[in-house]
């Protein structure tokens, strides 16, 4: 009886067994999964050049991963997320990619996505999916699994792929300034949030472009050439390290160190040597690699980028007189303005007045442009209306200056720190209208303000500044308006005010 029994067991077995065999039903087989991870090119050069991933004879950079899944000696069975493959260590840069011409992997313009992690669906057991080289050198590992169903069991595979091949001669160093990339001069007191203190990198590369391994001993050195007045009193420092020249160890190709200006603004130049033959500065240098790298030192820098807002459109007639000011926003100043395509009978001042008599009606369009005391440049349009003119019977003057748009009506000076008050008049028009005053900038340079009292324009404030403060006055009396050019010489600087 026990034997009849043991012929029962073993032939159920059998049967189960060839139920569960063929046709890539191996949800039904009792046998374990297998898993394989192939690729076309097991080696890929480095894509320095950045080119986009692509399959064919000319795809460089791009190669191909098979995978595949069997259990026993049939397919898996198949549908959509069956295996799951991603880079799982070696390379920072470098992805994987469909090339499946689904637009989910594509974005709006039709370029392929790049992904670390991608999911696969099966067909008859296989799939494939595509790696991409990056400007890194270096091995990345592909992983793929696969989950069995029946008892979520994982399989999984890897592949190498080596990408170009670092050689570890130095071939070029660079060096860049911790932001904003200048130095204050030391003994500079521009209230402003730089130093005179800051951290340099100089990265020390190998032939592929690859930053050297890290050495055992230093093998970056840094001097400041002695050119010009900024040299002088500058020093670089490091950990113990203080004077005109240091040797730095980089890591992942990086020397790091910092460097201090002296009492003069210029330029620092600073000086990197390596040593080709054996990346190491401390036993002589046999094979220099050598680079230059300027540090500006100012005496001030800007807290804002100089902009230059956009201009409201104007309004003029020909054969009135004409002033605006234009602001100005960041910078340092002072500013220096300049303007192309006015209308004729217009020009505009160093200081960003544009003034003047229109000579014909018509519309304009002129280019302004302002230029703070570092150099930085900024540029915008303004449009013009100049209206055919009509004579004005009984014209506005202020304080009696001629009011040509350009001509300036000199206030009384004032001093910095002293309280100054001044009452500007109007004549003409209508004297039963009141008059309104507007003043231009806002604020007023160098401490001053500007109000309108009754029929008076008042001019006050207490000055901050030496320098020679020019503004636009306007009066309206009823219907008719007079723009006139004012100036306050504060002190004894005669520099328009910034």
């Amino acid at each position: 009886m026990k034997k009849l029994w043991k012929a029962f067991l073993l032939s159920s077995v059998a049967v189960l067994a060839a139920c569960g065999g063929g046709g890539g039903s191996g949800g039904e087989s009792n046998l374990q999964y297998r898993i394989t991870l192939t690729t076309a090119k097991s080696q890929l050069p480095i894509n320095i050049g950045n080119s986009p991933a692509n399959i064919g004879a000319f795809a460089a950079y791009t190669t191909t991963l098979y995978v595949d899944a069997r259990v026993g000696s049939n397919p898996i069975p198949g549908g959509e997320d069956i295996f799951a493959c991603n880079i799982v260590q070696g390379l920072d840069t470098g992805a994987l990619y469909y090339l499946d011409g689904d637009e989910e992997h594509e974005d709006d313009n039709g370029n392929q996505l790049p992904f670390r992690s991608i999911v696969l669906g099966a067909n008859a057991g296989g799939a494939s999916f595509h790696f991409h080289a990056g400007d890194q050198a270096g091995t990345a590992r592909v992983v793929c699994s696969v989950t069995d169903p029946r008892d979520r069991r994982v399989y999984s595979a890897s592949v190498d792929i080596a990408v170009g091949a670092a050689t570890g001669k130095v071939s070029s160093v660079t060096g860049v300034a911790e932001a904003p990339g200048v130095l204050l001069s030391r003994d500079n007191i521009a209230r402003v949030p730089y130093r005179n203190n800051i951290g340099v990198q100089a990265f020390v590369m190998d032939d592929a472009n690859q930053p050297i391994p890290a050495p055992s001993a230093p093998n970056l050195q840094v001097s400041i050439r002695p050119i010009g007045q900024a040299a002088v009193g500058a020093r670089l420092l490091q950990g113990n390290q203080s004077g005109s020249v240091l040797q730095v160890r980089t890591i992942g190709g990086v020397g790091l160190f910092s460097l201090s200006s002296g009492p003069s603004n210029g330029a620092i130049v600073l000086e990197y040597v390596t040593d080709r033959f054996d990346n190491d500065v401390t036993n002589g240098i046999q094979d220099p690699v050598t680079a230059l790298h300027a540090v500006p030192v100012v005496d001030n820098v800007a807290q804002a980028p100089l902009t230059l807002p956009t201009p409201a459109d104007q309004e003029a007639t020909v054969g009135l007189p004409f002033a605006a000011v234009f602001p100005v926003q960041g910078g340092v100043g002072p500013y220096t303005w300049s303007a192309i395509a006015l209308p004729s009978g217009l020009s505009i001042s160093n200081d960003g007045i544009v003034s003047g008599v229109p000579q014909g009606p018509g519309s304009y369009s002129g280019v302004l442009t302002v230029v703070d005391s570092l150099g930085a440049k900024a540029s915008g349009n303004v449009k013009f209306t100049v209206e055919a003119g009509a004579s004005v019977p009984n014209p506005l003057t202020v304080n009696g200056c001629v009011s040509n748009g350009s001509a300036v009506c000199s206030l009384p000076a004032g001093n910095v720190g002293e309280a100054y008050l001044y009452s500007l008049s109007v004549t003409g028009g209508n004297a039963t209208d009141p008059v309104v005053w507007t003043f231009a900038p806002t604020p007023l340079p160098a401490g001053l303000r500007g109000s309108s009292t009754g029929n008076s324009g008042v001019v006050s404030g207490t000055p901050t500044a030496s320098c020679n403060a020019r503004f636009l006055v306007t009066a309206t009396r009823g219907s008719v308006t007079v723009t006139q050019q004012v100036s306050v010489q504060i002190g004894a600087n005669t520099a328009a005010c910034p």
